[in-house]
């Protein structure tokens, strides 16, 4: 019995084991660039001056990977590197927080330097974050004469919502805005052997804000 339990198991193993995701993105924009943003360098940073959460630096660079590995002519400055060269302007306390802000910040000498050394064009901002929405079910592990194994089946939903806000530092402006949900359902059945089913939640945020921001920066329109 525990032979043909094992053997049911590891066919269950090699199948995909994803659950499902539903995601949706709303756009809109501004001012899109006709031909792409050239030799220009845009960066992504998350919004993290939220008492309650703060955007994932997995998921900023999800999404910055995303866009360099689909149009290697786009160049992503990394988050850390960015916050690093203008530190202290872009800490969580002292980021700014709307467009406006952007006059008076390029007033700053060695912030006006360094974008201009990156060649940043297009500053991305990403707010929210992935949560877990509720869980259920139960499971059991032990060992007996038989061996070990684990015998129950739980479930646990994930929801995602991100905004990305971009920012044209050329015209001080905001030029776009994104919005992308993704919520799915993961299992966790047990016959012996806990075999996980991951909905990607995230991932499929990740890829809809990549997608739609590749939309606005790409030059193969």
């Amino acid at each position: 019995m525990l032979a043909k339990t094992l053997r049911a198991s590891l066919l269950i193993l090699a199948l995909p084991l994803t659950g499902c995701v539903t995601a949706t993105v709303d756009e809109m924009v501004f001012n899109e660039p006709v031909h792409g943003i050239g030799d220009a360098s845009v960066v992504i940073l998350g919004r993290r001056h939220a008492s309650d959460y703060e955007t994932e630096p997995d998921f900023i660079e999800c999404v910055g990977d995303h866009i360099a590995a689909r149009d290697k002519a786009i160049t992503v400055v990394g988050e850390l590197d960015f916050i690093n060269a203008l530190y202290p302007w872009f800490e969580p306390r002292t980021a700014p927080l709307y467009p406006e802000d952007l006059e008076k910040l390029m007033q700053q000498a060695p912030v006006a330097q360094r974008l201009a050394e990156l060649r940043t064009h297009y500053m991305i901002w990403i707010d929210g974050s992935t949560v877990r929405t509720d869980s259920a079910g139960s499971m059991t592990c032990g060992i007996g004469p038989g061996g070990a194994g684990c015998f129950g089946f739980g479930t646990w939903g994930n929801d995602s919502n991100y905004e990305a806000t971009i920012w044209d530092f050329t015209n001080r402006a905001e030029v776009g805005r994104i919005n992308a949900t993704a919520s799915g359902q993961s299992y966790m059945p047990a016959v012996v052997v806990p075999i996980p089913i991951i909905a990607p939640v995230q991932g499929t945020a990740c890829d809809s804000v990549g997608d739609q921001l590749l939309k606005f920066l790409s030059s193969e329109h």
